[in-house]
């Protein structure tokens, strides 16, 4: 019987709820690893985590049998409820629904790792927005303005 062979990369951004700046740089690092953990529990694998005060990135390969959209809904339910049981913020945390999930080809996986790295330096010259729209037409992705963000 024949093996079924795949190279899954994706590049994953998502923001918190309203894209508020909750995320603080005191537990900014132990949310990175949740989120790692919580790829590795859904038999995925995190090469990169990393983000802001209002945003992560993640670089990750999945499986064939992974459906993105399921995905993504157990990663942001898990580390959603994570947050608000490990109590790092006042109010109730939230990721905004939307997320953008972009193909990302073998040759390019180190510069997307390293421009997850980079986010801190990144965002001292581009807000999220900016960088999320960008992120949309280099990847030719159509959108409507109006719906982008909730």
């Amino acid at each position: 019987m024949a093996h079924t062979h795949t190279s899954l990369l994706y590049h994953i951004v998502f923001a918190t709820k309203h894209r508020q700046p909750v995320i603080e740089e005191h537990w900014r690092a132990q949310l990175h690893q949740y989120l790692g953990g919580t790829v590795r529990g859904l038999e995925g694998i995190a090469l990169e985590v990393g983000g802001v005060a209002d945003h992560v990135h993640l670089l990750v390969s999945l499986n064939q049998n992974h459906c993105i959209a399921d995905f993504m809904r157990e990663l942001k339910a898990s580390t959603s409820k994570w947050v608000n049981q490990s109590g790092f913020i006042p109010t109730r945390f939230e990721w905004q629904r939307e997320y953008a999930a972009f193909s990302v080809t073998p040759s390019l996986k180190e510069t997307v790792r390293r421009y997850i790295q980079r986010q801190e330096e990144h965002h001292r010259e581009q807000n999220f927005e900016e960088e999320f729209i960008a992120l949309l037409n280099a990847h030719q992705i159509e959108y409507d303005p109006k719906y982008l963000f909730d």
